[in-house]
């Protein structure tokens, strides 16, 4: 491997062996199941009270759901794809001007998840951008292709609306006012990953992203409607979640799993899910990871009203600037980033 990424454009016959798992950290593809009854969440129905009632059977059985009828619009969707794919096809030389290996970065094309401290490489690069405030952030943002800037800012916009939605809906599903999740993660920070996983020679010793859970408060991922690739851990077994037309995939992060986990209720209330990203020999995979982040002032801890008598929270209270600097200081496949900060 002599280049820093691998979307190169030229086929790999074999594995380069820095990718190669060890025996008992595989996918074992073959024992993966598909899931059949991944909730899927129509916003556009009338009744406001079924959807949050579907959001809390979602969030406490699944930890993460799919929603249809969401008001990102089909063009939105479609422009985004394209740009990504777009990207990724650039020549190298160009694409290299905007690698960094710095997690600090609020733009930057990378490979794996955080290649100074890995000793196993994951099949994946991604361009990661900060996208709020838009003003701020899109003059960094690649002027190639020509349309991107004008493409993802607009997608953004849109994908921002629908995570403000769903708070409020999951805000609801918790017994709170709407506004209450919102209100109290502040100006929320916006981020996003443009994956992409080449057609990969030996899917089966390798991930595109190993199993982890994610840092922020709410993901929206846009699959690749041609190839699957995202895995969910569900009752202690790896399922598939197949992309569906028009859909997005919505994941609780560990954000909002502080936010609802109290030791009395424990079994129940909201996970963050644990999920991966495989690759797939005969083609290449793209998906759009959006990131909705509490502000990095904002404190972290489970509102009064759902700690009843004899509950204790689970965690420390924390920042999210102190999570986020210690998430991205570690390993992927390390234990839950959450652990760290559980209450002794």
């Amino acid at each position: 491997m002599d280049t820093k990424v691998i979307s190169t454009g030229i086929r790999y016959t074999s594995l380069p062996e820095s990718y190669i798992r060890p025996e008992f950290d595989r996918p074992r593809l073959s024992e993966v199941s598909i899931c059949e009854n991944v909730p899927v969440i129509d916003l556009g129905l009338a009744d406001r009270a079924t959807i949050v009632r579907e959001i809390a059977d979602a969030c406490t059985s699944y930890g993460f759901f799919q929603v249809t009828n969401h008001g990102v619009s089909e063009e939105a969707v479609e422009r985004m794809l394209s740009v990504a794919a777009e990207f990724f096809s650039m020549p190298v030389e160009e694409k290299l001007k905007l690698y960094s290996d710095d997690p600090s970065k609020t733009m930057r094309l990378s490979t794996s998840f955080n290649v100074k401290k890995e000793m196993v490489h994951n099949w994946r690069d991604f361009l990661r951008l900060h996208c709020y405030p838009l003003d701020k952030y899109v003059p960094e943002w690649p002027s190639n292709p020509p349309s991107f800037k004008e493409i993802v800012s607009n997608y953004c916009k849109e994908v921002r609306e629908l995570g403000y939605r769903l708070e409020e809906l999951i805000s609801e599903s918790l017994g709170l006012d709407k506004g209450h999740i919102r209100t109290v993660l502040g100006e929320q920070g916006q981020h996003m990953a443009v994956n992409f996983y080449p057609a990969c020679p030996e899917p089966e010793l390798t991930y595109g992203l190993p199993g982890h859970t994610d840092p922020n408060a709410l993901t929206i991922l846009l699959q690749d409607l041609q190839v699957a690739g995202l895995q969910v851990l569900k009752d202690g077994k790896w399922i598939a979640v197949n992309p569906i037309s028009g859909a997005f995939v919505i994941n609780i992060g560990d954000q909002l799993q502080v936010y609802a986990k109290l030791q009395a209720l424990s079994n129940g209330m909201y996970k963050s899910v644990w999920h991966r990203a495989v690759v797939n020999s005969d083609k290449e995979r793209i998906s759009i990871a959006s990131f909705l982040c509490p502000a990095d002032e904002a404190l972290i801890s489970p509102p009064e009203s759902l700690i009843g008598e004899g509950a204790r929270a689970v965690y420390r209270n924390f920042t999210y600037a102190e999570y986020y600097n210690k998430f991205w200081s570690r390993n992927l496949d390390q234990e839950q980033c959450l652990e760290l900060f559980k209450n002794q």
